[in-house]
């Protein structure tokens, strides 16, 4: 199996190497649009501005290959940044067009909290998902953002957390999975988040369902 991180020039890319290595895997960093085409799984991790992702991505030539893999099936791991730029638009630092693989906006957190966001939250399920296998619902996952998703249905989402305002912490949409925390600075449970994401990039499934929680 052909496990790619993309590297669009934004940081964090050791830390998910490493947590890729600690869950059992082998990740391949790469910025090379043709490898991204050839992957069985990719992870995109995130941190930084939509804007400069965005453009990092066209200046890279992965922004179409990109929205090709996924439509065609490949699995999609997004991770902080990695979630927001599958959205329509993100309002950080006016309104910057996204990938817009899936309907949704990015928002500016509350005035009324410390920004940016870090530090440990609780995540709670809103749906079961093959990725959550093993995870104890209300866990605590590490978050830095100052920005939040606002999708456009509530289909996608997952599990949520709240600061300042209650927002998607995980959403998923077939072969797609995007986090707004980093699985790989959250220790146990956040290591059992990639530890799943192999296991699963290794049965071919490529279309994990989700059954909403009662």
């Amino acid at each position: 199996m052909k496990l790619l991180i993309i590297d669009y020039g934004a940081g964090n890319l050791r830390s998910v190497v490493r947590a890729v290595t600690m869950a059992g895997g082998h990740g391949v960093v790469s910025q090379e649009p043709d490898e991204l085409l050839n992957a069985d799984a990719v992870i995109m991790p995130g941190v930084g501005s939509a804007a400069d992702t965005m453009r990092n991505l066209m200046e890279r030539g992965l922004a179409a290959p990109l929205k090709d893999y996924i439509a065609n099936g490949g699995l999609f791991f997004g991770v902080c940044m990695g979630l927001q730029v599958l959205f329509d638009i993100s309002e950080e630092g006016g309104s910057h067009p996204c990938l817009g693989v899936l309907p949704g906006r990015v928002r500016r957190l509350s005035a009324g909290v410390k920004v940016p966001h870090m530090g440990w939250n609780r995540v709670r399920l809103v749906r079961s998902h093959p990725m959550f296998e093993g995870v104890r619902d209300d866990s605590f996952f590490y978050f830095v953002h100052s920005y939040y998703l606002e999708p456009e249905t509530d289909d996608v989402v997952v599990a949520m957390t709240d600061y300042g305002v209650s927002f998607p912490a995980a959403v998923a949409d077939g072969n797609i999975f995007a986090t707004q925390f980093h699985p790989e600075k959250s220790a146990d449970s956040g290591l059992q988040l990639y530890r799943n994401f192999l296991g699963i990039a290794a049965n071919s499934q490529l279309a994990p369902k989700t059954t909403k929680l009662s």
